[in-house]
């Protein structure tokens, strides 16, 4: 037969050894769990945060144009009476209401403004039906000319313009260089259109006074 006291013994051998066992095991469970829940994201999940705001819609308000009222200016203010002292004395001027008013006698008025001329009108064409014809031609009016000293020694050569009113008659009237050289040529070009002479123009079959004009050429001979 067993001894009891090795039966007693027993049991408590056995928790002793399911102790350690209980141990390891619940180690590893909290080894386990603690695993678990670093792995586990325990952060909240952010919303997607919608930046596009909606765009304000503005209106533009019609503005109508007001029109401002002239104002009147106000009126002036009354002037103050400057107060007179007593002693000042305030001559009276005499009016002689007996002078007779001599109708006949002439009113002195002043002389009217003299009148500006007026400036007579131009007397002449300028285009006719018929223009003047140079009588003897320019060539003969050219063989007329003698050419200045003055000019042939600084060698000046061209043309002289000259303007003038042909007459009804077919002469020169108030000739003018419009285009000189110089040189003494300008007068001697005056000189020998002043003897020029021509056929009157015409319009209608009138002789009319027209305004012509004629170029003296000066040129040296080599």
């Amino acid at each position: 037969m067993s001894d009891p006291k090795n039966r007693r013994k027993k049991p408590e051998a056995d928790l002793r050894k399911y102790y350690t066992l209980f141990w390891e095991i619940g180690m590893i469970v909290a080894l386990l769990l603690f695993i678990v829940a670093m792995k586990v994201d325990l952060r909240t999940e952010k919303q997607d945060v919608n930046l596009v705001q909606e765009q304000e819609v503005v209106e533009m308000e019609e503005v109508i144009q007001t029109q401002q009222q002239e104002q009147p200016p106000p009126p002036p203010r009354p002037q103050v009476p400057v107060e007179v002292p007593n002693d000042e004395i305030i001559e009276d001027q005499d009016i002689n209401l007996d002078a007779d008013l001599n109708m006949d006698q002439p009113l002195e008025m002043p002389p009217p403004p003299e009148q500006e001329e007026e400036e007579d009108e131009e007397d002449f064409f300028v285009a006719v039906e018929q223009m003047p014809e140079l009588i003897g031609g320019l060539g003969e009016l050219q063989q007329k000319i003698n050419y200045p000293e003055r000019a042939r020694r600084a060698g000046i050569e061209g043309r002289v313009i000259i303007q003038f009113i042909v007459t009804e008659q077919g002469n020169v009237e108030d000739p003018k260089v419009i285009r000189g050289i110089g040189g003494g040529c300008d007068q001697e070009a005056l000189r020998v259109v002043k003897q020029a002479k021509f056929e009157p123009g015409r319009q209608r079959g009138n002789p009319v006074r027209v305004q012509y004009s004629l170029p003296i050429i000066f040129r040296l001979q080599s």
